[in-house]
């Protein structure tokens, strides 16, 4: 009893000290310092801990990937490229650019991940903003993290957690997968993008954008920067539909575009190491920690019993409950972790695809409630911190409410 009532107010403390950051500490300061914590107190083993890092394994693999290729295409211009073709078809129109953005944001999520999303197509729209000379970027800045979670379910590789809902071999195949998410996934997407206008209406008709925008000369090292999120992508395709782990893949082609640019343009790698944000990597392993401890007090166990039985009682039912309830626990926790949890009760319970399927939708839109509810949206404020822009809990939540509420109801109703 002791243990799970410590492991609750440490997984408490860990995610309020994430979501609030006291004395402007890095969030992964509280992840470590609450998995440090749990290992102290005894209420895991050394052994346990090191198995919950495990798990994060191949995560850690797809971030560094993703996040060298984020700060080549940075640094060698391909941002300031695509930026200068958005602004141009924006044709002066604030609107438009607000629509061009959210198109691209679904292209980018389906196919290379929401967290690819947050790392990658970030930089491009601030520069977008910076060379459209537009007031006020963060109406453009939010859909990337908004659009990063609700088109999240379109394919299985649009979202790590995806592959953790579904892990031990029950990933349903494409068709299927298509069948149960293809509607609910187009709910999202125009709920969240009608939602999220509304909120932003405003400021986008205040707004003015320059109409005539000089397009850089594209380079050689920026083209194989852009080749390497191309082939990124394509490997991602190519792995999800062999029930690969995404992981390795992202990183080989990280790692190996990254050494090819050097080698053309002869830069030393110390400033593509110093441009990636390296502490995302011990926040995941944190919380990895953390939720191998809840697994351990007995939580998950009772978990599924409570999810079998209710969805035996009333399938309708057991998908309200099960969408609402893990879309909460996401924000409270991240919904990395929450996926761990929420996919081992799953598996347990044997469930039908519709409730899964409502698991994986609480899981992967519910975090857009708050700035900390998925790791997306953490690896996007890590991006606007570079660019010295701040967006704080309170002013992500206020925005949060209006966009996530309606989307998750609605798309858990068309599921």
């Amino acid at each position: 009893m002791n243990a799970a009532l410590y492991t609750s107010v440490i997984a408490a403390a860990t995610a309020t000290g994430v979501v609030v950051r006291p004395f402007r500490l890095p969030e992964a300061v509280w992840a470590g310092a609450g998995a440090l914590l749990i290992l102290v107190l005894g209420i895991i083993t050394p052994a346990d801990v090191w198995s919950g890092l495990a798990k994060g394994f191949d995560v850690y693999l797809f971030l560094v990937g993703m996040m060298l290729l984020s700060e080549l295409a940075r640094r060698e211009g391909l941002f300031d490229w695509i930026a200068a073709i958005a602004t141009s078809y924006a044709k002066g129109s604030p609107r438009r650019l607000f629509v061009l953005v959210y198109i691209v944001g679904i292209v980018v999520t389906a196919l290379l991940s929401n967290d690819a999303t947050a790392v990658v197509l970030t930089p491009a729209v601030y520069a977008a903003c910076r060379a459209a000379k537009v007031k006020d970027p963060l109406p453009y800045l939010l859909i990337c993290a908004f659009i990063a979670n609700a088109a999240s379910f379109v394919l299985p590789i649009s979202n790590p957690a995806n592959l953790v809902i579904f892990a031990g071999g029950d990933m349903p195949p494409l068709s299927r997968w298509m069948g149960t998410f293809l509607v609910p996934s187009i709910v999202s997407i125009l709920v969240t993008f009608v939602a999220l206008y509304w909120t932003q209406r405003v400021a986008l008709a205040d707004d003015a954008i320059a109409f005539d925008v000089e397009r850089p000369k594209l380079t050689t090292s920026a083209k194989l920067a852009g080749g390497g999120l191309i082939v990124t992508a394509v490997l991602l395709l190519a792995a999800s539909a062999m029930h690969l782990e995404l992981g390795l893949p992202t990183f080989v082609a990280g790692v190996l575009t990254t050494l090819l640019v050097l080698a053309l343009v002869r830069q030393n790698p110390i400033g593509i190491v110093r441009g990636v944000s390296w502490s995302v990597l011990p926040l995941v392993g944190g919380l990895f920690v953390i939720v191998e401890a809840i697994n351990h007090t007995g939580v998950t166990a009772a978990l599924a019993q409570q999810l079998a039985t209710i969805s035996s009682q009333s399938d309708g039912q057991a998908v309200a409950i099960a969408g609402l309830g893990v879309a909460f626990l996401s924000n409270v926790v991240n919904n990395l972790p929450a996926g761990l949890f929420a996919g081992s009760a799953v598996q347990a319970a044997h469930v039908s695809d519709r409730v899964a399927g409502a698991v994986l939708i609480g899981v992967d839109l519910g975090p857009n409630l708050s700035v900390t509810g998925s790791l997306a949206t953490i690896l996007w404020l890590s991006a606007l911190r570079r660019e010295g822009l701040t967006v704080s809990a309170i002013s992500f939540l206020k925005v949060g409410v209006v966009v996530m509420v309606p989307a998750l109801i609605l798309s858990l109703v068309a599921l």
